[in-house]
């Protein structure tokens, strides 16, 4: 298990499938380990627990690695991003202290509100994905691993669209040999995995695999690629309130959110072109669930407003407001408020570790290039280029377990019911 950024989230993940495997908590969040599946007909009782139908790997299989602008290793790091209680982090500190960064590739100018020592030097971004490649083989002849799944876990990098370089495979190769400022350090982790045949998930909003040249290689080496922006705190809110509004056909004039956040990543997005990157993907979940084309009375006008404000006090525990203006039968307006006070690493460690467990699946099962299954788990899923994302949670969970039946040769559920009074 390869994770691009030993901080919050990774330390968050890392230090609980510890503590999982020590009986010390449970698995609270993960689909992967607490999830069932109905399988055949409603009157056949048939809904065994997910990973007893698929063959998913354990976490006593699971071996951790990674890069890290800090040299600190993963016990220090979880005692810096204070997401866990001492009293839990002391049961599992041997295992954490083992574990240390290898230096990352890294260049400031993609990430503004941070630095660090840890850094690997290069004359070509080439040369750095070759390091990264060379980390990659190491780790699993040293552990003596059968199988490599890599996460980006770092931070934002600012906003970038597709380019030429971007276009081929040709063309991005050169752009690693010419150094090209479109190729941030994200591309150069997803290159590397991909080439190595790796499975590749971003869970961060930057561009990263989701460009031409690397879905092509995915495709060469068969690797398995998803993203993008995992889906933890407001963002779930509303991919869970929108399909029901749009379910009912009350229309909605306006949505106002607001963040306050004082962890690494809130420092990060203080930086106006990195918050650039998170507001488009936050923002688009609502566009592609309303369909304002399809229901102009009701979403066309809608006023759909983002802010994310640094607030050192708060750490990890992110706090998100939502005012939502809504219109009823006609044409009364009503409101809905909505106070998320959750905790940012806690909810996005059982992503990271449901998103691994699935592309590691996906590669044996022999499906490679784009898993559009897995866009339960992100904001901006990656998709194919001629098709509009899901973004509605409830189509994406059905998907998904569509998707796991499918593997298994059981019948896909549509929930048409008609078997039953027919």
């Amino acid at each position: 298990m390869l994770l691009v950024g030993l901080g919050a989230v990774s330390t968050t993940f890392i230090a609980g499938v510890i503590a999982i495997r020590k009986g010390l908590a449970k698995p609270i969040g993960s689909l992967t380990q607490m999830g069932h599946i109905r399988l055949g007909k409603r009157t056949e009782g048939r809904s065994p627990m997910i990973n007893e139908v698929v063959p998913l790997a354990g976490l006593d299989d699971l071996v951790f690695g990674g890069w890290d602008i800090f040299s600190e290793d993963c016990y220090s790091a979880a005692k810096t991003a204070g997401v866990l209680e001492p009293g839990l982090l002391e049961q599992v500190r041997p295992e954490l202290e083992k574990i240390r960064p290898w230096p990352a590739v890294f260049d400031q100018h993609y990430v503004k509100r941070l630095d660090g020592p840890n850094v690997k030097k290069g004359k070509t971004k080439r040369d750095l994905a070759e390091q990264v490649m060379a980390d990659i083989q190491k780790f699993k002849k040293d552990n003596d691993l059968d199988r490599l799944v890599m996460i980006w876990a770092g931070s934002t990098e600012i906003y970038m669209t597709e380019s030429e370089v971007h276009q081929s495979m040709a063309s991005f190769e050169r752009g690693l040999e010419a150094n090209d400022p479109a190729i941030p350090p994200s591309m150069v982790y997803a290159y590397a995995a991909i080439r190595e045949g790796i499975p590749y998930a971003n869970a961060a909003p930057n561009l990263s695999a989701d460009i031409p040249a690397l879905v092509e290689l995915a495709s060469h080496t068969k690797s398995p690629i998803a993203g993008k922006d995992m889906k933890t705190g407001q963002t779930l809110i509303k991919t869970i309130i929108a399909p029901g509004l749009k379910a009912r056909l009350l229309g909605v004039t306006g949505w106002y959110s607001t963040n306050i956040l004082g962890n690494r990543d809130g420092e990060v997005l203080d930086d106006p072109e990195s918050f650039k990157t998170k507001e488009e993907t936050k923002k688009s979940a609502l566009d592609y669930i309303f369909q304002p084309h399809l229901y102009p009375d009701l979403y066309k006008d809608l006023c759909h407003v983002v802010r994310i404000n640094y607030y050192p006090p708060r750490g990890d525990n992110k706090e998100g407001w939502d005012n939502i203006d809504l219109v009823g039968w006609l044409g009364y307006p009503m409101q809905l408020k909505i106070n998320f006070l959750c905790r940012d690493s806690i909810l996005a460690a059982p992503i990271v570790l449901d998103v691994a467990l699935f592309l590691d699946l996906a590669k044996r099962a022999g499906m490679s290039g784009i898993q559009e299954w897995l866009s339960f788990y992100f904001k901006a899923p990656v998709h194919a280029p001629n098709l509009y994302p899901e973004h509605d949670l409830f189509i994406q969970l059905m998907k998904l377990k569509n998707t796991l039946r499918y593997f298994k040769g059981e019948d896909l559920i549509t929930h048409l019911g008609r078997e039953y009074y027919d």
